[in-house]
């Protein structure tokens, strides 16, 4: 499977496609990446709510993309699912995940990857490390839920719940997850709430967009929360979402959608270019996002 844009001194023309994304962080992160490296970059939003595009669905959106050159796209909310099934190819992690953010365009063909796997288990790595795993909820089985699930059940997770709002999304996820000799027992669960209960997990991790702007709610009543739990929040915008500050207040540790964001574009840039990207400058990038608006 080829993995990056050939090409020294070529622009590079990538897009993000979703809905809701006018403050995505990712043009920040890709193009201040690629000018330290010397790389000429141009990262557009493709955001499918905006006026221009508002009659095109997904494949009309990828059909675009190509004509108009792109280079390749990520992919966020709602189509991380949909898109797997407009595609040449994809990896490994995005076939057993079932979801594609990361597609490289060229030659006629669509190659699919998922780099929220990998992204969410380094977040977790570093902000984490010493967290308890012995028995983690996650909330939310979509398309980022898959990476997430995953990903917790190659990070050390002995048992995992799985809630969906639909319940047969996350029976699908607990039965991907399954594995005899994997080391780590996977349900699916009705009722979150009489599972923290009853059941009390060391962490909960919230996959669903509940908390992103223009998606308000909290995955988790705050009077469910106490300090030997965990929470992370895949999303982060805002970067304090609701969930965390009511986690915060309960005394939890938590872990902020901001790292995942991160990890998962250090992995997409070198998917896109053919080279490492620096996570440090990366980050850098993404905090100056929100220190220009602040100032703004």
């Amino acid at each position: 499977m080829t993995s990056g844009i050939s090409g020294d001194g070529v622009p590079i023309l990538l897009g993000l496609i979703g809905r809701g994304i006018a403050r995505s962080r990712s043009p920040a992160m890709h193009m201040a990446e690629a000018r330290a490296q010397g790389l000429t970059l141009l990262y557009r939003v493709l955001d499918m709510d905006a006026p221009p595009r508002r009659g095109l669905d997904l494949a009309g959106m990828l059909a675009a993309a190509e004509a108009a050159g792109f280079d390749g796209l990520n992919v966020t909310h709602p189509f991380k699912t949909e898109v797997t099934g407009l595609l040449d190819e994809v990896s490994k992690d995005a076939r057993a995940v079932g979801a594609v953010n990361t597609v490289l365009l060229g030659g006629g063909r669509r190659i699919g990857h998922n780099t929220d796997l990998w992204g969410f288990a380094e977040s977790l790595r570093r902000g984490l490390a010493d967290a308890p795993r012995g028995h983690v909820l996650l909330i939310g089985a979509g398309g980022a839920g898959g990476a997430v699930g995953h990903a917790l059940a190659r990070s050390g997770v002995a048992r995992l719940s799985i809630h969906d709002c639909l319940p047969d999304r996350a029976e699908a996820l607990a039965d991907r997850l399954s594995d005899p000799g994997g080391g780590c027992a996977v349900r699916a669960i009705a009722d979150p709430a009489a599972l923290i209960r009853d059941d009390r997990p060391d962490g909960i991790v919230n996959a669903t967009p509940m908390g992103m702007a223009g998606h308000p709610g909290m995955a988790v009543a705050p009077d469910l929360l106490c300090p030997e739990i965990w929470v992370a929040d895949i999303v982060y915008v805002p970067l304090e979402t609701p969930l965390l500050a009511a986690a915060l207040r309960a005394g939890c540790r938590v872990l902020p959608g901001a790292g995942m964001a991160l990890f998962q574009a250090v992995r997409a840039f070198e998917l896109f270019t053919g080279r490492p990207a620096d996570p440090a400058r990366m980050r850098a990038a993404f905090e100056r996002f929100d220190a220009g608006r602040a100032r703004s």
